[in-house]
């Protein structure tokens, strides 16, 4: 208990002090949250472009932003430039564009990108093929009116909707996440870092609505964000979720996503193959649609090769237990053989005999009987440890946006990987996140209201909508090995590779030509 004197000295204080001296000591040293503008939770392509985006523009650079990640975020150069990595993507035109935009592609090592400038794309049941090459398709006012009917495709308008290089129009650019993730990462340590705090290899604990405020002049974060780490508590004016499928944002804001799964594994491996993909300085994409899953085999430099096999689970726990010179066999074997055979040789052939079987079933199996392009190469090696597989699925998010919440990426959509889609709509979705909070910032917007976010929801939602819808239905169309929708897709394919135009509208459309 106080003594008289102190009693008779605290009385002569102002009001203010007396209620503070007596307020409970729990309440006077209750800290709020640290507030930021935006709070990024993932640190992978998608979130990285999105606060790059961010702070190279003059209306939102002084934002104060935060970026959470569980995994360090370092750069990493040095690499041997004969081991390349099996996370590789195919980036379009239009990421190339943004990257660029953003100055990230700057940062990018290109003696690790291979961009390739003709696809090959043939039935593995039919043989039916259809050849992306822009040089041979000179008419391309059809395509871009048709590519206009896709949402999210808006052509400017001309012959070829391709960027180009000295060699050619280039379809897609193959490139490293890696490369990637480093290139965007020194961007962002490149000078603009200012009123960034980037909190790499930190969990987040949970993400909660801020508390009531204990008086009318206290701040209230009653609707806001706050996430919970190690390092303490953050409010969130914005709240963007790159987090992954999995993504805490999108939980935390209770948004559905539903899908399904396709019962399939993504099998990825870095090859090498007997010869270059450069042929006449054009390097050449081949895909082969299978009944158990597409098999690609995409360009890297030095004779390397990006192996991604959508095939059952069961195959592709065998295919990743075999023996590499087995492996390999396999691999020429699915671009090469029959559906049934390699059905036949993956249940039935011992592991120690796959070499010698694959090898005696190519030497009678002809070019004209699989559709097999002359230019494929054969693979002779493969890189140690990146045989790897993944599940497939296709999940996508009710709505993108929240009340002070938005996500991007695969927090927002997950897709099968047969078009090589997944990160470019992710890179997508943070160049139009990040020009929607710029035209905010610069019109006197609150950046977490519905004022400034519906817009960006309405046009990735319905654009990345587009994109799974005709990738789930290609999947389950050359998913069926016989009857008439074999018939029915192979007509198609003629169709479509004897007109030019529409052949050129299909890849400006998955160009993301904009």
């Amino acid at each position: 208990m106080a003594s008289p004197m102190l009693l008779k000295r605290l009385l002569v204080l102002p009001p203010a002090l007396r209620r503070s001296f007596w307020s409970s000591p729990s309440r006077n040293q209750q800290a709020l949250p640290e507030i930021y503008d935006v709070v990024c939770v993932g640190g992978g392509p998608a979130g990285l472009s999105f606060v790059s985006a961010l702070k190279v523009h003059p209306a939102t650079r002084h934002l104060k932003i935060a970026l959470i990640d569980s995994q360090q975020l370092k750069a990493a150069r040095g690499q041997d430039e004969t081991l390349f990595s099996n996370r590789c993507s195919s980036l379009t035109p239009s990421s190339v564009r943004f990257l660029r935009n953003i100055g990230a592609w700057n940062h990018i090592d290109e003696s690790r990108t291979a961009p390739y400038h003709v696809m090959d794309v043939w039935d593995g049941v039919s043989g039916s093929k259809i050849h992306f090459n822009p040089a041979d398709d000179q008419s391309f006012g059809i395509a871009d009116a048709l590519a206009m009917l896709v949402p999210g495709n808006r052509f400017s308008g001309g012959r070829k909707p391709y960027t180009t290089d000295a060699s050619g129009e280039i379809i897609a650019t193959m490139c490293e996440n890696t490369n990637l993730t480093t290139a965007l990462l020194e961007r962002l340590r490149g000078g603009d870092a200012a009123k960034l705090t980037t909190m790499d290899s930190t969990k987040v604990d949970s993400i909660e609505l801020g508390p009531t405020p204990e008086s009318e002049e206290a701040l209230d974060l009653s609707l806001w964000p706050v996430v919970t780490t190690s390092q303490g508590q953050i409010a969130a004016r914005l709240l963007v979720g790159a987090d992954g499928a999995n993504s805490p944002v999108r939980q935390f804001a209770d948004i559905p996503s539903p899908g399904w799964d396709y019962n399939q594994h993504g099998v990825v491996a870095t090859l090498d193959v007997d010869q270059s993909f450069s042929q006449h300085d054009l390097r050449t994409a081949y895909q082969r649609f299978l009944p158990t899953g597409p098999i690609a085999l995409l360009p890297l430099p030095n004779k390397k090769a990006s192996l991604v096999w959508s095939n059952t689970v069961q195959n592709a726990s065998k295919l990743k237990q075999l023996a590499p010179d087995a492996f390999v066999a396999m691999v020429n074997a699915a671009f090469r053989l029959l559906p049934a055979d390699i059905d036949y040789m993956l249940e039935h052939t011992d592991p120690s005999q796959l070499v010698s079987e694959v090898s005696w079933r190519i030497s009678n199996t002809t070019a004209s009987e699989t559709g097999m392009p002359s230019t494929l190469p054969q693979a002779i090696g493969v890189q140690n440890n990146t045989a790897a597989s993944f599940p497939l699925k296709m999940r996508h998010a009710s709505t993108y946006t929240g009340h002070r919440v938005a996500l991007v990426g695969d927090a927002a959509h997950t897709m099968h990987p047969l078009a090589g889609q997944g990160l470019n709509l992710g890179l997508a979705d943070a160049e139009a996140l990040a020009k929607k909070i710029v035209y905010g910032v610069e019109h006197g917007m609150d950046i977490g209201s519905c004022w400034c976010l519906d817009g960006y929801n309405s046009e990735r939602w319905a654009a990345n909508n587009a994109m799974l819808g005709v990738v789930d239905k290609l999947q389950k169309l050359y998913g069926v090995s016989s009857g008439p929708v074999v018939w029915g897709r192979t007509l198609g394919l003629e169709i479509v590779n004897r007109l030019g135009p529409l052949k050129g509208a299909l890849m400006g459309a998955a160009a993301g030509s904009r």
